[in-house]
């Protein structure tokens, strides 16, 4: 483990920018005292709020730049505006010149996944990166991945982020064998496409030493921790983590509004404060924020846009400890020990009669 991390932040990311990227570092600094920042942004913004906290300020070194990415910037556009000159390229370059161990920006997310695949590049034996993101459930937490950072993919894919998802949940979890789940339609092995069976079938026959292959997941499944990483290809990722999401605050929304209409709901409600409460911290999407891009060689976060204070604190946490115990090298380690394999098992011949 690294006596110190050092985090680059795009202070100018998000909806707000450095109003909740400073004082989240500060959070985060609170719990980790290990932990040296890089600030890349528009010094005039960025200092009057690290003048709020001397703490950070004593930790934080600033890299000035007053060209932002927007968030309704396309990847391209991003790309071609904001290369090399942009706080979002600038954190991402920090990593790559190993001024930073990772990089986290609550920014556009297609103009970050953009930028980091074209600056770090992909790790050996990775087609294209994930988004991957702790996921609040019934037994605690999983990781789920892809969460939309690419569309579509063959089971060759889906194999490799198994494996990539396996590394993230061991660091997150300490548990050097996670159950891995695919998510499908059914749990019936002849049901889905073709490439999700085809990489059930690969899974099973690989048997790898890291991971627990227990076969499909329905999406009911996601929620109840039926696995510690659930796989999935990014568009039905995608699907899946903004139905929660709208789940989650529909929820909120009719509770709020069911507990205000009468004096007896109201003193139901103070008797039941306490469970109120567990319910809404597990829901809290600040409390989950952070995804990881697996697949790039170096560690980038991408934190909730909206975000606030507390939560981008959260997304740090994750680069923190992505950092602290390894993820790149463990991922290594699983693809090089296991690469060649991943390619090589022959699956069997599909019977749906």
């Amino acid at each position: 483990m690294p006596s110190k991390v050092r985090i680059a932040l795009d202070a100018m990311g998000g909806d707000v920018g450095a109003p909740v990227v400073i004082p989240g570092a500060a959070i985060s600094l609170g719990r980790h005292q290990n932990t040296e920042f890089l600030l890349v942004g528009d010094r005039a913004k960025i200092e009057p709020e690290l003048d709020r906290h001397p703490e950070l300020k004593a930790a934080s070194r600033v890299i000035h730049t007053d060209v932002a990415v927007s968030m309704e910037d396309k990847p391209s556009q991003a790309l071609r505006r904001g290369r090399r000159t942009s706080s979002m390229w600038l954190a991402i370059d920090a990593v790559k010149k190993g001024e930073a161990d990772v990089a986290v920006s609550a920014g556009n997310t297609g103009a970050l996944m953009a930028m980091s695949r074209f600056n770090l590049r992909t790790l050996p034996g990775i087609d294209r990166p994930a988004l991957a993101s702790p996921w609040p459930t019934m037994r605690g937490y999983s990781v789920v991945l892809d969460l939309g950072a690419t569309i579509g993919g063959d089971a060759e894919h889906l194999v490799a982020l198994a494996v990539m998802g396996a590394a993230m949940a061991s660091v997150l979890f300490n548990k050097p064998r996670p159950t891995v789940g695919l998510l499908n339609i059914g749990v019936e092995e002849v049901k889905g496409h073709e490439e999700i069976r085809e990489a059930g079938e690969r899974l099973r026959a690989l048997n790898l030493p890291q991971l627990d292959y227990i076969g499909f997941v329905e999406g009911d499944g996601i929620g109840k921790g039926l696995a510690d990483v659930i796989v999935a290809e990014g568009f039905s990722g995608n699907i899946a983590l903004k139905a929660a999401e709208g789940t989650a605050r529909q929820i909120a929304d009719i509770l709020r509004n069911e507990l205000q209409r009468s004096w007896m709901s109201k003193l139901g409600y103070l008797f039941a404060r306490s469970a109120f409460r567990t319910l809404r911290d597990k829901m809290d999407p600040n409390k989950s924020n952070g995804g990881v891009f697996l697949g790039l060689n170096g560690v980038v976060i991408k934190s909730h846009g909206g975000t606030n204070a507390e939560g981008f604190a959260y997304a740090i946490d994750v680069g923190y400890e992505m950092i602290q115990y390894d993820l790149l090298n463990k991922i290594n380690q699983m693809l090089n020990r296991d690469g060649g394999a991943l390619v090589s098992v022959p699956t069997e011949p599909e019977d749906v009669s």
